[in-house]
């Protein structure tokens, strides 16, 4: 299961609270905001208001995207002489929001012939490949759009174009050394792109394309004779895809993701995103970005990994009320197997790393391989991140796939480039990796399994070489402690406006010391408290999440916790969600 390479071995270290450096306050705040909610921003970053400011008219301009002028040409042309457009998508949420985007507003703009493919994560594997080209053969796509994918994609490239095919690439992906030989490539990682901005998503990428088409379009007279569409309208599609795909929420995304949510929260959502929402029990009318984090695209998501990606796209291309709701009822329903299947893989991977640090005296490998005969490749994702989270280590996670091949997905920790990594891998022993590619704290990859030792080798060699022994303290990170007047649902409720919150631009968390009044369990797993902070007149209700193991808790504990809006019965309450405690 887990790797035999023990080369450069560390042991684990427990748990710890480590509050963030606060920096300056000072700026041009105004008087409404909470000095909590200054003392926040300050420690992201944020020195003036215009950065919490979400304005879409503050949005980067379209035209910084290199490539942009040469696709919007392609595609007006396309548009112009009716020719049909194929978008080929991914099989995650990313993906998926990406490509009903394109859909969506290609029709807007006034396409008439757009359909879409997206690759079979267990037939086709990643991207657009030759097989993909071929099996699009019988719609004589005369123009083929990648969405987050395409940026490595050489051979699928050559097919297209071989058949005479147009190639547009849009994507947010590294490149490799070589770019493909596409019509036009739209990518802002790509070397010496002048896009300020690096953290658009790909379903980003695309609606920046498609704000570019229509600029083109109305400076050309299209719209002379028809209505110019409302693509901030797809905006939902967009705050979805980018919170999904976990790129920094820099203040270009968080533009994007506020102008999505309050299209969702205004009942403007499409009949997709209402429909898993409601499935999820969450109230579209206070939606935020954790809603899309953890309840939707894990609904999306389920269907790349375990059925056809298709019913996800469908699910967001209609505008179909009950059809939604059909759609997202089997997504939760595949949603709900994914998590079965996660569980059972995630308790076999953490009870190897139990016995392998039990051999090993405490100590695991810098970076961390597993693999088994029997998991699912669609789910090593997940194991891969619940297994990071948990060691505080970069992890890959393997499963078999045809003909003697792994298919592995990894995650990292932050400071440790995950695809550089990779990259790195394959320059020292080059075929060892048949594919790869990624991001920095995510990537996926293809072996042969007879080399799985040897991948676990280099990897612990590169992450030993590559990270500081710091990066690998377990540290929940704190914005320090609340006053007693600061337990007040009015600080909760401008704490949850103040984001949207996400990766690179954290959810508020704070730490203080606690006395137990009560306890109980809820569930199985879970703790519900009433809990006792010095100076606090009243008991403040809190929750902790899978924390249950049979044991009480201590009667004293310094805890890492968040404010929270308790909403029940039309109601609103106050309450704690814990997030690490330390007995004292």
């Amino acid at each position: 299961m887990v790797a035999s390479y023990s080369g450069g071995a560390r042991e684990m270290k427990p748990m710890r609270i480590e509050r963030r450096p606060v920096g300056d306050i000072s700026g041009d705040w105004p008087d409404s905001m909470h000095p909590v909610l200054r003392r926040i921003y300050a420690a992201r970053g944020i020195t003036r208001s215009g950065d919490v400011e979400h304005r879409l008219t503050s949005l980067l301009r379209p035209d910084l995207l290199g490539g942009i002028g040469r696709a919007c040409e392609l595609l007006e042309e396309a548009i112009r002489n009716d020719r049909r457009i194929v978008i080929v998508g991914d099989f995650d949420a990313d993906g998926a929001t990406g490509t009903a985007v394109a859909v969506r507003g290609l029709r807007m703009l006034g396409a008439g012939r757009v359909d879409y493919a997206v690759p079979n994560r267990f037939t086709h594997g990643y991207g657009l490949s030759a097989a993909i080209v071929d099996e699009l053969a019988p719609l004589a796509p005369d123009v083929l759009i990648t969405v987050d994918n395409g940026i490595v994609a050489h051979a699928g490239v050559r097919a297209a174009l071989a058949r005479g095919i147009r190639v547009i690439v849009t994507d947010h992906h590294l490149p490799s050394a070589e770019l493909p030989d596409a019509d036009a490539i739209v990518n802002p990682n790509v070397q010496g792109d002048a896009f300020p901005s690096k953290c658009l998503a790909g379903v980003g990428v695309m609606f920046y394309l498609l704000l570019a088409l229509r600029a083109r379009l109305r400076d050309s007279g299209w719209f002379a004779e028809r209505s110019e569409p409302d693509l901030p309208a797809l905006l939902d599609l967009v705050a979805l895809g980018t919170v999904a795909d976990l790129v920094p929420l820099d203040h270009n995304n968080r533009i994007l993701v506020n102008a999505g949510l309050r299209r969702v929260r205004a009942g403007r959502a499409c009949a997709g995103i209402a429909a898993l929402l409601d499935c999820a029990k969450r109230d579209v009318r206070r939606a935020v970005a954790s809603d899309f984090g953890f309840a939707v695209a894990p609904r999306i998501n389920a269907a790349g990994r375990l059925e056809d990606m298709r019913i996800g796209i469908e699910c967001l291309l209609t505008d179909d009320a009950s059809r939604a709701r059909h759609l997202a009822e089997t997504l939760s329903s595949i949603n709900n197997e994914r998590r079965d299947m996660q569980t059972a893989m995630v308790e076999q991977a953490e009870a190897a790393v139990d016995a392998w640090m039990l051999r090993e005296g405490g100590a695991l490998p810098c970076g961390i391989v597993l693999f088994d005969a029997d998991w699912h490749h669609g789910i090593v994702g997940l194991v891969a991140s619940r297994l990071k989270d948990k060691l505080h280590r970069p992890v890959i996670a393997c499963a078999p796939a045809d003909d003697g091949e792994v298919k592995a997905s990894g995650r990292s920790i932050a400071g440790f480039h995950l695809r550089d990594a990779l990259a790195e891998i394959d320059a020292r022993q080059p075929g060892l990796l048949h594919r790869f590619g990624g991001h920095a704290m995510a990537a996926g990859m293809t072996i042969h399994r007879d080399d799985l030792e040897t991948l676990a080798r280099l990897f612990g060699d590169v992450a030993r070489e590559r990270i500081a022994p710091e990066l690998f303290d377990a540290i929940v990170l704190s914005d320090g402690e609340l006053c007693r007047d600061d337990f007040k649902l009015d600080l909760a409720e401008q704490l949850r406006a103040g984001g949207p919150w996400g990766q690179a631009f954290p959810e508020p968390v704070f730490d203080g010391t606690f006395a137990v009044d009560s306890w109980r369990v809820m569930g199985e797993t879970h703790l519900r408290f009433n809990l006792r902070c010095d100076g606090v007149p009243t008991p403040l209700e809190a929750v902790m999440f899978k924390c249950y193991t049979g044991s009480a808790p201590p009667n004293r504990f310094r805890a890492a916790y968040s404010l929270d809006v308790n909403e029940w019965n039309g109601t609103s309450k106050l309450r704690l969600l814990l997030r690490h405690v330390e007995a004292v």
